[in-house]
Formats: structure tokens, C-alpha cells, sequence
């Protein structure tokens, strides 16, 4: 893979390292590289992401493509409507869950997957080259697509249990759900308490959403709900809150939507693909149940890779990327927050009755500012103090230190069942990392 694209396309600081002066390049290039069709093109809310999509519109057409603007829109429901509309690709203007400032580009093939590796190195390559400049009656043309959220909303609908009954929190975090997750619990009979459901691109995942999860929290005792529900930016995760105020991350998710799914026969084969942030107390219990797990690098699109190499039905990450492969090509929260819900009605039990007894190891996990992190990494005398921390943890822990795919930070993660062990620990390696860097490459 180029230098850059990252685990989930480009990011950036919008304005700064990821310019419109790049977004135009980089639209230019993928008319080169994917051709001359129709690309579906939507936004968050951040308030950069005009100036970058009007800047991917123009490369594009200067390409010669022809340009669908769905405006604001969760990142999954592109995934959902290259497909449904025989797009030629898919392109969202997002950073997901990082800080207002940041902004990013992905981008999605016909099949509604992100791009492999490679067709992101052959667009990166592409940036370096002129290519074809159309003109007249061939210059690319752009209109907006006006019932993109109402297409999207009737394919929740058609997989989405009956919600009446139920009083249901869903925090939008300022992002791309604002509009559509409020109007999916209304449609399905539930009473909604609806957060941060305004377009506000200045407060988008600031102290709310799927990244702070105690606010969703607060409002679910406070309103005696019988489940909440946190998006990020771009709604492609989910977290929950049960009625006991318990949070409910990615990995709970899939245990209690694994485990129904083996129950009604539907996990077939039983097995979930989870990343390496995974918990072990949550892989153990799903071992119990007697279901496979596997484990890949963190990113949904490596979740999704090995969910087709192995048929699984199921498969997502701690940060609340669930994939439900026979509905969806990556990671949706609305959808997510859907078939949890299902398995809530189906079952006649409780959030907190589908997560009970799963055993949770402390992780601490320290994110080290490093934008040369991947360099610093390869360092024999690096390795060598993570290997001697991982023997130190033996069997009853692990230890994880990968630089990030979408931020300029090394992530260190260690998870023992002594969580004052772990702590000391990730910040003891933490602490040897920035020595090691000799302050070269912070930020």
C-alpha cells in the first residue's frame, strides 16, 4: 500500500496535509484508475467537507466521470448504494471518529468494498501522471441525488425488527446520522431520545458519539431507556449502553449477536472474525460456545477479506465495526444497532441479559504521537523490549504495539486480568517508545 492511503483511505488535517489542491488530484487519478462511470460521492457533516468534495467533484469530472452528490450520508449507506444504483465506485469525504480538524477520503469499488491495496497503490501512482483531460460534450457532469437517505433508510427497513415498545437513545455525535438514525426508530415504533442530531460540523465527536460513550450513558438512566446507542462521524460504528447503564463496545456486540445467531442456527459456519484489539475474555467465551475465532490486523476491510475467505457471517472490531456479510458489505452502526435489537426481541431478553457472564480483561491501551512510528517499530532493540514485555505477561495476558492507520500515533496495548499490572506496564513501554524516538517525529 502507498504512503498514502492508510487503513481506511486518506487522512488528514483538511487545509493542511490533506489540501483541496490533493482532493482534486486524487479525483483526477481515480477517473484514470477506476474509469470513466458514475461514482456516488457523500459527505459528513465537518465543516471541511464542502470545500474537499467540491474539490473531489472537480477532479472527477475533469476525468470524465460522471458524479452523484448524496450530501450528507452515513459512510455504509455508499457502501450500500454503489450496488443498489450500478455505480462504477463509491467515494465519502470523512475522518469517521477523529477530531473536527481531520478529514478523509475513501473510497468503494462496485461491489460496495473498499478498495484492495493494490487499485489504491495503482490511484496513488496515478496522482504522479497528467491523464486524460476530456472536453466538451465529454467533461464529466455532477447533479445531487435527492432520495439517497430515503433509499437508504427503506434497506434498513427491510432488516429491521419491530422497535414499538422500546424507548431507545441514539446519540448522532453532529455526524452523518443525524437525520437518518432518529428517523429509522420512528419508523419502527419507538420512543426516541435523540443527541447531537443537529449537522453541527464544529462539534462533530467532540465529548459525544461513539468515542465517549458516557454521555449516552447518562441520558439512558436518565430517561429510563431500554437500550442507547452511540454512533462516530460517519455512523459505520456502533456502541451501545444497556438498561443498566452498562457500555456495550464492539466486542459485546458481537458475542451477543454471535450467540443468538448460533442459537437460531444462522452462524454458518460458527465462526467470527475479530481483529487483534479483540478481548480474550470475550474470544474464550465465544470458544466456549463453540465458535471459531479468528483474528486479523485492525481495519474492517482485513475483518471483511477473511469473513469471505472463510464464508463467516459475522465478523467486526472492539471499536464497533460489526459486519453482517449477508447484509451489508462493511461495517454499518444503524445496522448493527438493528440486529441487536433483534436478538433483544426474538429472545425476549434484555441488552444486559445477552451480555451477562462475559468476562472482561483490563486493557490499557496508550496512544504515543509519532508520526514515524511504522520506522520505529523495525528497530531490533524495539522489538527485543516488546518481546521481553510479552514473555513477562505470559499466557494470562498479551501485548500489542502497532502504529495507527488513521492518526500519527503508535498504540500500545497491553491486556492482563492485574489491570494495575497492564497499566504500569503500557506506560513503562510508552515511555521507552518516546525515549527511542529521541522526540524525532512527534506531533
Amino acid at each position: 500500500m502507498g504512503s498514502l492511503f492508510g487503513t481506511d483511505g486518506i487522512r488528514g488535517v483538511a487545509n493542511r496535509t490533506l489540501r483541496p489542491e490533493l482532493a482534486l488530484s486524487v479525483g483526477r487519478a481515480a477517473a484514470a484508475v477506476l474509469g470513466r462511470g458514475t461514482y456516488l460521492l457523500a459527505r459528513d457533516t465537518r465543516v471541511s467537507g464542502p470545500m474537499l468534495e467540491a474539490a473531489l467533484v472537480a477532479g472527477l469530472c475533469s476525468g470524465g466521470a460522471r458524479v452523484l452528490q448524496a450530501g450528507i450520508l452515513p459512510t455504509p449507506a455508499v457502501a450500500h448504494l454503489v450496488r443498489e444504483l450500478g455505480c462504477s465506485a463509491g467515494v465519502v469525504v470523512s475522518a469517521s471518529h477523529n477530531p473536527v480538524e481531520d478529514n478523509g477520503i475513501k473510497f468503494f469499488g462496485p461491489d460496495g468494498r473498499k478498495l484492495a491495496d493494490e487499485l489504491e497503490a495503482r490511484v496513488e501512482a496515478a496522482l504522479e501522471e497528467d491523464g486524460p483531460r476530456p472536453v466538451g460534450v465529454d467533461v464529466g457532469t455532477a447533479q445531487h441525488l435527492a432520495d439517497a437517505e430515503d433509499r437508504y433508510l427503506a434497506f434498513l427497513l427491510r432488516h429491521a425488527p419491530s422497535a414499538r415498545g422500546l424507548r431507545v437513545v441514539v446519540d448522532c455525535a453532529f455526524g452523518a446520522a443525524y437525520r437518518v438514525a432518529p428517523r429509522l426508530w420512528e419508523a419502527l415504533g419507538a420512543e426516541v431520545v435523540a443527541l447531537h442530531a443537529e449537522p453541527d460540523g464544529t462539534r462533530i465527536n467532540v465529548r459525544c458519539g461513539s468515542t465517549h460513550p458516557e454521555v449516552l450513558r447518562k441520558a439512558v438512566l436518565e430517561h429510563r431507556a431500554h437500550v442507547g446507542f452511540a454512533h462516530d462521524g460517519d455512523a459505520d460504528r456502533v456502541v451501545a449502553v444497556d438498561e443498566c447503564g452498562r457500555v456495550v463496545d464492539g466486542d459485546l456486540i458481537l458475542t451477543a449477536c454471535a450467540r443468538y445467531l448460533l442459537s437460531t442456527g444462522a452462524l454458518d459456519p460458527p465462526v467470527v472474525v475479530v481483529t487483534v484489539m479483540t478481548d480474550l475474555g470475550v474470544e474464550r467465551t465465544l470458544r466456549a460456545s463453540g465458535i471459531r475465532v479468528e483474528r486479523v490486523p485492525v481495519g474492517d476491510r482485513y475483518v471483511v477479506e477473511r469473513m469471505e475467505e472463510l464464508g463467516a457471517v459475522l465478523g467486526g472490531e472492539q471499536s464497533g465495526h460489526v459486519v453482517f456479510r449477508s447484509l451489508a458489505t462493511t461495517g454499518d452502526g444503524l445496522l448493527t444497532a438493528l440486529q441487536l435489537v433483534r436478538a433483544m426481541q426474538d429472545t425476549g431478553r434484555s441488552l444486559g441479559d445477552l451480555i451477562a457472564g462475559v468476562p472482561r480483561y483490563p486493557q490499557v491501551l496508550v496512544n504515543v504521537p509519532l508520526a514515524s512510528g511504522a520506522q520505529l517499530l523495525q528497530r531490533p532493540e524495539v522489538q527485543e523490549r516488546i518481546e521481553q514485555v510479552s514473555r513477562s505477561l505470559g499466557e494470562g495476558g498479551r501485548v500489542l504495539v502497532r502504529p495507527s492507520g488513521t492518526e500519527p500515533v503508535v498504540r500500545v496495548l497491553v491486556e492482563h486480568e492485574d489491570a494495575d499490572r497492564a497499566r504500569r506496564l503500557a506506560e513503562d513501554l510508552a515511555a521507552f517508545l518516546r525515549a527511542a524516538s529521541g522526540g524525532r517525529g512527534e506531533t
